[in-house]
């Protein structure tokens, strides 16, 4: 498969453009997802007005994730055979009618179907981790891809934002703005990105054979960690501001604030993530994420509860369960793991991928993007079946076991967790 060279021309020009690439890739990233994540807002009061039970709920906040991640592999694959910056303009630019017209919206139905043009936005992932990746030298990639990662934190913009425009103007008024927010974005993006030839895979590859990566078994292993780390990120950035107002009884903008410190160091601290990646190596980052991510949600996985017991004393009873102080800062432990693995999942494959970054990352993507999909649905059956609010990180903790066991019989049996510093240990099963 002929493919361009991935790293940056020599000199200060090309330096300077590389970074201006990076930094309007990652503003274009925030806002994308800012605008993915706007339900878990504007979700709440439409809940209400449209009567909508836990299920209906993940549905609605789930759909936006699910086109973002089925989009995700053609994408990957037009920005290998187009180059980023065509494919992210055209994206940016479908996105904004769609945005704007949910302001007018009324039955569910409609913004079901609304949430699935305007989750495009999330397949942005997938188009900006190859084009920026392919500006810098292979040592460097996982920096760049780690910064422009940090995008994820739009999630935390967005609960920072759209409260705001809710309790003052009321929810019709998020997606006007939001939809002014991307025309601004497309314009500096646009101004502010440049075009490489060189970074383009040969027009003579086809779709059928850049989807011939699906039989690798390391591609299957890396969907599997992004699907927690990413989609479990995503699903959860969906689920708390609920969570808090029904778990803990708090105004939408306090629980908003509070969901933040998950979603905020969940995106920013991606960029540190793709540092550690490059100097520790993505097997390494990626083992210790998994066990932080254990712990966590071992904790949050457990329900509110009340003891009694019959003691010589009479009937005693204790309360066992997480305070919203308690609970916030587990979160915030979990957003920064789930931000390291993140990086250090796409630091797989810049190594394992060189020359097909942008196939592999759009498959991996899309991965992840499905887990955002299903486990938002997933809660909500779990809490109509279970009225256990924790069941969702009940859920999420199995699903780390299943990436823990995977990967310490293909990785971990065959190399240190604090081996290799400069390479990826993935290995074939």
């Amino acid at each position: 498969m002929a493919t361009a060279p991935l790293t940056a021309g020599k000199g200060p020009e090309k330096g300077r453009e590389a970074w201006s690439v990076l930094i309007v890739s990652t503003l274009a990233f925030t806002v994308c997802f800012m605008v993915w994540m706007m339900f878990a807002v504007i979700g709440i009061p439409l809940k209400k007005t449209l009567g909508l039970n836990a299920t209906e709920f993940g549905l609605l906040t789930a759909m936006p994730v699910l086109s973002g991640s089925l989009i995700r592999v053609p994408l990957g694959i037009w920005t290998d055979k187009y180059g980023g910056r065509i494919v992210m303009a055209v994206l940016l630019a479908i996105t904004v009618p769609a945005i704007w017209f949910m302001a007018y919206a009324t039955q569910y139905w409609h913004f079901l179907v609304i949430g699935l043009v305007l989750g495009l936005a999330g397949g942005s992932f997938s188009v900006g981790t190859p084009y920026v990746a392919r500006w810098f030298p292979r040592d460097r990639q996982g920096m760049a891809m780690g910064v422009f990662g940090a995008g994820n934190s739009g999630a935390a913009v967005n609960k920072f934002v759209a409260p705001a425009l809710v309790v003052a103007f009321g929810w019709t008024m998020v997606p006007k703005v939001y939809a002014v927010i991307m025309l601004i974005t497309l314009i500096i993006f646009w101004f502010g990105s440049s075009s490489d030839p060189r970074h383009l895979v040969s027009s003579n590859v086809k779709f059928m054979d850049q989807l011939k990566a699906l039989k690798d078994p390391r591609v299957l292993k890396y969907c599997q960690y992004y699907s927690i780390v990413f989609g479990g990120y995503v699903a959860l950035s969906l689920w708390m501001v609920q969570y808090y107002v029904g778990e803990y009884g708090l105004d939408i903008r306090i629980a908003a604030l509070l969901a933040a410190c998950f979603s905020l160091p969940g995106g920013v601290l991606r960029a540190i993530g793709g540092w550690l990646s490059d100097k520790y190596g993505a097997h390494s980052v990626t083992w210790w994420v998994m066990w932080v991510s254990w712990i966590c949600l071992f904790l949050l996985s457990y329900p509110q509860t009340d003891f009694t017991i019959q003691t010589i004393n009479g009937v005693q009873t204790w309360h066992l369960g997480l305070n919203v102080y308690a609970f916030t800062g587990l979160m915030f432990a979990l957003g920064i793991a789930f931000a390291f693995g993140k990086a250090s999942v796409f630091k797989y494959v810049s190594d394992d991928y060189p020359e097909n970054i942008g196939t592999i990352s759009g498959i991996v993507g899309l991965a992840g993007g499905l887990g955002g999909f299903v486990l938002p649905i997933m809660f909500g059956m779990l809490v109509d079946i279970t009225g256990i609010r924790s069941s969702a990180f009940m859920l999420m903790y199995a699903v780390v076991w299943v990436s823990l066991i995977w990967m310490y019989w293909t990785e971990v049996r065959r190399a240190s967790p604090m081996g290799d510093q400069s390479k990826s240990l993935s290995l074939q099963n």
